[in-house]
């Protein structure tokens, strides 16, 4: 017979494990901040909330279950109560240290939600390990406000690693110089001045509004909004808004854009609308001492002279009329190669006042 015990030959056939060592176990019991497996060895091993993830909040029942199977990192073969100590988190850790330096070393375009927002950057976490991107790395345009990236899966490389000094660091800001050049590539390859694009409202200043057209920007200036007047193009057009635009200038890398298309261009029925003798209405658009610029229709302007006002003697337009005005006038005048239409409101008055003669 053996000379060992039955407690000393139950003890010889579990396995030994060490301090540093990967093992693997089935969860045998949950509660709410603690794991318990079987994992072969005389002892269960214990994996508490804190070393199986950051979230310090974490019920662990909905998390893992009774039956799953799972591989921890011993830190303590006697945790003190005959227990074995082990970390999944740290585990999970040191093989996402191993995901990130392989990415590292072949530049892999990783994919990773934002856990946390910082002051100077953003926290992703890839397989439990975290990657810095700091602020000036996270866009292509300055970022005033980082928090609308909060829980975000976001793309982005590893351009930095020694984790030895938790210095591991992201950048997405390459990614997106990288596609927007080869979609401006992509770009300037199909439109052709002439074309007409669809793009999206991006910016609107005093002087004009930028549009993407995916892949390069735009200028729409504030003369090409419209046949008629622009006089703030904040008041017409939002950022986001989609505009089917022409292609009116390429110069290198500049791209001017136009909504007027030829189309619609008011002149092209004009010489019926306002022939000579046509009796038409109008909305005084400015004045100047000479006489009142008139409004027909947008893009079309007539000039109605201070001396075809009224048969009465009239020193300023200002003194009769009115901006924003309505009146209605003939057309004396129509020129259509120089765009010049002349009206007058005198020649629709009954009749001119008596003229004086002279003793």
């Amino acid at each position: 017979m053996s000379d060992l015990s039955f407690e000393q030959m139950l003890e010889e056939s579990f396995k030994t494990i060490h301090n540093g060592e990967v093992v693997e176990g089935t969860v045998i019991d949950v509660k709410e901040d603690e794991i318990i497996l079987n994992i072969g060895y005389k002892a269960d091993g214990i994996i508490t909330r804190s070393e199986y993830t950051n979230e310090q909040n974490a019920d662990l029942r909905e998390l893992v279950h009774p039956g799953d199977t799972m591989e921890a990192k011993v830190m303590k073969v006697n945790d003190g109560d005959g227990q074995v100590l082990l970390t999944y988190k740290r585990l999970a850790a040191e093989k996402g240290n191993k995901r990130l330096e392989e990415a590292f070393n072949t530049q892999e375009v990783l994919k990773a939600p934002v856990v946390q927002v910082l002051t100077g950057g953003l926290s992703v976490v890839v397989d439990e390990a975290r990657v810095f991107i700091p602020a000036s790395l996270v866009s292509d345009t300055y970022e005033k406000n980082l928090e609308k990236y909060a829980g975000q899966e976001i793309e982005f490389v590893i351009t930095e690693f020694n984790p030895r000094r938790r210095r591991i660091i992201g950048d997405r800001k390459q990614i997106l110089v990288a596609r927007k050049a080869e979609q401006q590539k992509e770009l300037f390859e199909r439109i052709h001045v002439g074309d007409t694009v669809e793009g999206v409202v991006k910016n609107v200043t005093d002087f004009g509004a930028f549009i993407d057209l995916g892949g390069a920007d735009g200028l729409l200036h504030i003369s090409e909004m419209s046949w008629g007047h622009v006089e703030n193009p904040k008041k017409v057009f939002k950022v986001g808004e989609k505009l089917n635009v022409l292609i009116k200038d390429i110069k290198g890398e500049k791209i001017a854009l136009s909504l007027k298309f030829e189309d619609q261009n008011p002149w092209l029925t004009a010489a019926d609308k306002y022939a000579v003798g046509n009796v038409v209405e109008g909305r005084v658009a400015r004045m100047t001492d000479f006489g009142a610029f008139v409004e027909l229709e947008p893009g079309v302007d007539a000039l109605l002279h201070v001396s075809q006002i009224s048969h009465d003697h009239v020193d300023k337009p200002s003194d009769i009329l009115k901006v924003g005005e309505i009146i209605t006038a003939k057309v004396v005048d129509f020129n259509g190669d120089d765009k010049k239409i002349s009206l007058s409101m005198k020649a629709l008055e009954n009749q001119a006042p008596a003229e004086e003669t002279e003793e």
